[in-house]
């Protein structure tokens, strides 16, 4: 796994499987990779339903490598639903037959590629608040495609 923003299929397998058995080494949990794992999810594991499974999956990777999951660190709810949505919006874009790898590359070359696009639709208080941490939280900029 070379854990940058380009990956191959395997990689991204090898990522996705070490994320869901809590061996992925934090260093690695980076934006790309966040995404390269839903992506994932999303087109190969259909016994996985991200928008239901991520919280879970999150807190316990988290947990895994020494984390907590708090009103200020930790999993994300509204992070995590936002990106899942905005991953899914994505993937309808692309041919039916994409892989997940070149799915990866569409994203990263689209806004979704810079790990602050969120606050394009929130603010920053109203997203780093412990309400949007704990619970879907509405967008204050401008509404959110899902």
């Amino acid at each position: 796994m070379n854990g940058g923003n380009r990956m191959t299929d395997t990689e991204m397998e090898e990522l996705a499987d070490a994320f869901l058995a809590c061996t992925l080494p934090k260093q690695r949990w980076t934006h790309s990779a966040h995404f390269a794992t839903a992506l994932w999810l999303i087109l190969r594991r259909p016994d996985i339903l991200p928008e239901r499974d991520m919280p879970a999956l999150i807190r316990r990777y988290n947990e895994s490598v020494g984390g907590v999951n708090s009103d200020t660190a930790g999993y994300h709810e509204t992070i995590t639903q936002a990106s899942l949505a905005m991953a899914r919006r994505l993937v309808a874009t692309l041919p039916p037959a994409v892989t997940p790898s070149a799915a990866l590359a569409a994203l990263i070359a689209s806004p979704l590629g810079d790990k602050d696009w969120p606050f394009a639709y929130w603010s920053r208080d109203r997203l780093m608040s412990p309400q949007a941490r704990r619970v879907w939280t509405e967008p204050d900029l401008r509404p959110l495609a899902r």
